[in-house]
């Protein structure tokens, strides 16, 4: 019997209309229509394996070699989702190994890792066996050839979800972390597992603001703990998280001026004015000061937006002195 792939011997690639075993199927052209605007120049082989595989849709054919014609279709377009449901399909019907099938989409998505369909197809199998033994080992070899493949990470979170595989996640993090701090998918999964696991009770909150600090120590201009930092804090107040605010004061003061720090400064000074505008005035002019800076010096790029929050805040904030009444 001929091999239906061609990855195992491209040079003996046999078309399936030239194999015995495939003689008593019909193939189905694709049908484009009787004057297609633009016809697609498709391969001879890409035509000749989708016209089977259309012949096996139409008979519903789920067997050995249907699976084997699905391994090609695959090989030839790893996004078409039909083809990747049909296989599903056949794989139940023939009570095919499972296991094979978990090797097979391994070696496929080390080919195609940013291919929904591939993944959607893992998180299946896996469901199906009931075992995600070799998710995070998986998911951390991918994420090692490119630590923010969006695929990767929700595979890994949907895994460890399922399978409430908490306990070494946090680790795993920091040392992404510690690779490279501007890892901010990183970070996001840090978030995740915190909010998923001990919640950000004050014990935890306190713990990630002094993590998050130490990393922006290092390197002040890194917008990721920035924002890790915000989340923390903004999930309570600026005024109830007193070390988060003295943190950005102490940097300001050693003459910092990250833009992300002057960010983060106007939202503490609007929390303080919004709180009492009669009596907080001067944390109205210390905002309007500091989005001016960040307009017209430390971040340029979005002036337009800085002009546009200061004009904001003093329409809202300004509270104006009473008129004489003499």
């Amino acid at each position: 019997m001929a091999d239906s792939s061609s990855e195992s011997d491209p040079e003996n690639y046999v078309l399936y209309r030239d194999r015995t075993e495939w003689k008593d199927v019909t193939p189905v052209p694709q049908d484009d229509g009787p004057a297609p605007i633009v016809a697609i120049a498709y391969s001879e082989d890409f035509k000749d394996v989708y016209d089977y595989f259309r012949a096996m849709l139409r008979t519903g054919e789920k067997s050995e070699r249907a699976l084997s014609l699905t391994t090609d279709a695959i090989r030839m377009n790893s996004a078409n989702y039909t083809v990747w449901h049909y296989r599903r399909v056949i794989l139940k019907e023939i009570a095919a190994d499972l296991r094979t099938e978990l090797a097979y989409i391994t070696k496929t998505i080390k080919s195609h890792p940013k291919n929904y369909q591939v993944w959607y197809h893992r998180q299946l199998i896996v469901k199906w066996l009931g075992d995600s033994s070799q998710e995070l080992e998986f998911t951390s070899h991918i994420l090692s050839r490119d630590a923010k493949n969006y695929h990767a990470w929700q595979h890994r979170q949907w895994v460890i979800q399922t399978y409430s595989l908490w306990e070494d996640e946090l680790t795993f993090v920091e040392k992404l972390i510690t690779e490279d701090i501007r890892n901010n998918s990183a970070w996001n999964q840090r978030y995740f597992v915190v909010a998923n696991t001990t919640e950000f009770n004050e014990e935890a909150t306190q713990r990630e603001i002094e993590y998050a600090t130490s990393i922006i120590s290092k390197a002040r201009n890194n917008e990721s703990p920035w924002n890790y930092l915000r989340g923390i804090v903004t999930l309570s107040s600026y005024k109830s998280q007193p070390k988060a605010c003295e943190f950005c004061e102490r940097l300001y003061d050693g003459k910092c001026r990250s833009p992300h720090l002057l960010s983060m400064l106007v939202d503490i000074s609007e929390e303080a004015v919004r709180e009492n505008p009669a009596e907080n005035q001067s944390s109205l002019d210390r905002a309007l000061e500091l989005c001016a800076e960040l307009a017209m010096e430390f971040d340029t790029i979005r002036a337009a937006y800085w002009t546009y929050r200061g004009d904001a805040l003093e329409e809202k904030y300004r509270v104006l002195a009473e008129p004489s009444s003499d």
